[in-house]
């Protein structure tokens, strides 16, 4: 008698699921740099795979000026100020709680782009950040824009503001 086994599926780690979305761009390369994977673009970094000290897996790439700061006042638990290169504006993100790896794709093509010649760039569709249009009419009913700008918000709106209970009528 001969007992069929299941072929486990191997889980695949946050590296591999890093490297299929830094390898997806043109001309990237991974080379191993300080016992760490990098992904390059023509001899320059644009990510990094990380473990720190608590062996939380991460990621460090390149970010527009003023984002740094951003990401990381939002939310300080996903995201973080890598050492050595945080300085420069580099951003960290953690790769083992609440990951959206559509979020992890648009991070690292943004550094990409960063990084890349402009030659290289040409042509170049960014996959990461392609999202269906919204339909005409997606918002209707689910906002409210006064007549006139001028107009005093409504109390209980207003109330919000500032923090206090709206006054009952």
């Amino acid at each position: 008698m001969t007992a069929r086994r299941k072929k486990r599926r191997k889980r695949r780690t946050p590296l591999d699921r890093l490297r299929e979305i830094c390898l997806a761009l043109p001309e990237a390369e991974e080379r191993e740099t300080w016992e760490l994977p990098t992904f390059r673009v023509r001899d320059k970094i644009y990510a990094m795979y990380v473990d720190d000290e608590d062996d939380r897996p991460g990621i460090w790439c390149k970010a527009p000026p003023g984002s740094q700061t951003h990401l990381v006042e939002a939310d300080p638990e996903r995201f973080f100020v890598p050492p050595y290169v945080g300085h420069k504006g580099w951003i960290g993100m953690h790769l083992d709680r609440r990951v959206t790896w559509h979020e992890v794709a648009v991070v690292v093509e943004r550094s990409y782009r960063m990084t890349a010649p402009k030659k290289l760039l040409k042509g170049f569709e960014p996959a990461a950040l392609d999202k269906e249009p919204r339909k005409l009419g997606f918002w209707r009913g689910k906002g409210w824009v006064s007549d006139d700008f001028n107009e005093p918000l409504p109390d209980d709106i207003q109330a919000a503001f500032e923090g206090r209970e709206p006054h009952k009528p």
